[in-house]
């Protein structure tokens, strides 16, 4: 986010619309108490992020904020990303938010920036893939372990180009939680989209 909207003001662009766009810190702070200063590069990037995330008036969920966490765990959590919704973020693992069946993926910074500025972004229409898994999974099996299952039955590369839909009893039996787990681990088989079906 922080190199997207510090290319966006070197080009003299606003941010499109900036009421359906979030920003927070995660991946680069310390769990310790007292995050803020874990490192000099740190300090910066924060001051950097909260600066143009206030100059173009975008909600930044900052340290020790009520909201603050992992970016593509605050979507579902804050509701940002609703069933149905289009979702993109420059962190792989954005995938996870297709467990609330959201159309969720991550995206390089060039395309940040242009979703920053436009709302909207070119993509060519991917293959699919229905991963489906029926019947009632034994004691101790978890989500992990059906999404690793298959990431082992396809190959690391096996979702290279495809969105994923999962459905079938299995997961129809399963929580949300279950779901975004399925959905964050499958980025692991490098799917363009993933995605659960919808509760019924």
């Amino acid at each position: 986010m922080r190199r997207g909207l510090l290319d966006m003001k070197r080009r003299g662009l606003k941010v499109h619309s900036p009421h359906l766009t979030f920003a927070t810190i995660d991946h680069g702070v310390t769990t310790a108490d007292r995050r803020v200063g874990t490192s000099d590069i740190v300090v910066n990037l924060l001051k950097v992020l909260r600066e143009e995330t206030a100059a173009s008036a975008i909600r930044l969920f900052d340290l020790e904020q009520s909201g603050q966490g992992i970016v593509h765990v605050i979507g579902p959590e804050q509701r940002l990303s609703l069933p149905g919704s289009l979702t993109v973020c420059g962190d792989r693992h954005t995938c996870t938010q297709g467990g609330i069946g959201a159309l969720a993926f991550g995206i390089g910074a060039t395309e940040l920036t242009h979703v920053l500025a436009t709302q909207t972004l070119v993509q060519r229409l991917p293959k699919t893939m229905r991963v489906t898994f029926n019947g009632k999974a034994r004691p101790g099996v978890t989500p992990k372990d059906l999404i690793l299952y298959l990431i082992g039955a396809i190959g690391t590369a096996g979702g290279t180009g495809y969105a994923v839909e999962y459905a079938g009893d299995s997961i129809r039996g399963i929580g949300v939680e279950g779901r975004l787990t399925i959905c964050n681990l499958s980025i692991e088989s490098e799917p363009r989209w993933a995605s659960s079906r919808p509760m019924r």
